[in-house]
């Protein structure tokens, strides 16, 4: 079984996370990192305001339904660092985003470990953060809509790393 890992950077939804955690859980995701501005559960000790650690977690509950208690995650500010420590221990940074050089998802033949990248809900991820990546994968549209919801796009895509030959 291939080793997945998720990045979530600058997810502005909270119940967009949770519902990502929720997707990552039930596909054998081994860890997500929450980097950027992306909402985290509680951690022990939490350096934020109570109430609004509370909030957050109060919120992600909604959408995650637990599985931010059982699917292993890690806060970071600043993605560069996981990005790098991720590609030090053999995964290949998949970028999920509409790009010119991006590969057709059908067509993606992943690695044995993928770490894949989501970003911003409406701006997507930008060039400098898509230059540190391995590759990028793009979700080809058949209707008039031009995305699919972040963590909509993060199921089909996590499901074809999981199930392709």
């Amino acid at each position: 079984m291939r080793k997945i890992i998720v990045i979530a950077h600058d997810i502005r939804s909270i119940h967009n996370v949770g519902s990502l955690m929720r997707t990552a859980e039930g596909l054998g995701v081994e860890k997500m990192y929450l980097t950027g501005y992306t909402p985290y559960p509680q951690t022990h000790p939490d350096s934020r305001l109570p109430h609004i650690y509370q909030k957050i977690s109060k919120q992600m509950n909604k959408t995650a339904l637990g599985a931010e208690l059982s699917l292993p995650w890690e806060h970071a500010k600043d993605v560069y660092p996981v990005i790098d420590k991720l590609k030090s221990e053999g995964y290949e940074v998949c970028a999920l985003e509409q790009a010119a050089s991006a590969i057709s998802l059908p067509d993606y033949r992943p690695s044995d470990k993928v770490a894949l990248l989501l970003g911003r809900e409406v701006e997507g991820i930008d060039q400098k953060l898509l230059g540190a990546s391995d590759n990028c994968v793009v979700i080809p549209m058949f209707g008039t809509k031009e995305s699919f919801n972040v963590v909509q796009a993060a199921a089909m895509a996590l499901y074809h790393i999981c199930f392709s030959q």
